[in-house]
């Protein structure tokens, strides 16, 4: 039995309908997971460097701190401070740094040893040491001290203070790219 000519019209609109359905529901999911849950980002610049390369492109968890506050250790992602943006930083760029310290600890950099409560710190994970020294300083409640792992060449804490954690888009989570270089961070 062939079908009549309203009938495959019939069919070609439903079918139409049915696909832009799919497409628009797609789209609006894509949305709400970029928005709310996730996004991608792409390093700019070697403050991360080694454990970030610049062009590296990342998978950025943006949901976990409405459960947690960020800890010690995480890279975190971040709108700039209010002292960066008086410098000329606008409030949608984005900038990426290690968290080293939380509120209520204090941080210190004496002879290329990074202490946090008169503790030194092992980082396994940074370019060099620093060649910079910092007075004590206590980091407030609801703030983070956060510094690039190329300790030398990173605009961070030791410059500009200290980091409000509700400017903390997220965390990095996965390095999608380079191929040769993916997997968790």
């Amino acid at each position: 039995m062939s079908l009549t000519e309203s009938e495959k019209k019939a069919n070609h609109w439903r079918n139409f309908r049915e696909n832009g359905t799919t497409i628009v529901i797609a789209l609006l999911l894509a949305f709400l997971i970029r928005v709310f849950i996730a996004e991608p980002r792409y390093i700019p610049s070697e403050s991360m460097f080694p454990t970030l390369e610049t062009g590296d492109r990342l998978v950025i968890e943006k949901i976990g701190y409405k459960f947690h506050p960020p800890a010690k250790g995480d890279i975190v992602v971040f709108q700039p401070p209010a002292k960066l943006r008086l410098l000329g930083y606008e409030q949608n760029q984005a900038f990426i740094k290690r968290a080293i310290a939380t509120g209520g600890e204090t941080v210190a950099v004496r002879d290329g040893i990074v202490y946090i409560n008169n503790e030194p710190q092992s980082e396994n994970y940074i370019a060099a040491p620093p060649e910079y020294d910092l007075i004590p300083v206590k980091v407030p409640e609801g703030q983070l001290f956060v510094m690039g792992d190329n300790r030398n060449n990173s605009n961070d804490s030791h410059v500009w203070g200290f980091l409000p954690t509700e400017n903390v888009i997220g965390h990095a989570v996965f390095r999608f790219w380079p191929f040769e270089r993916i997997g968790t961070v």
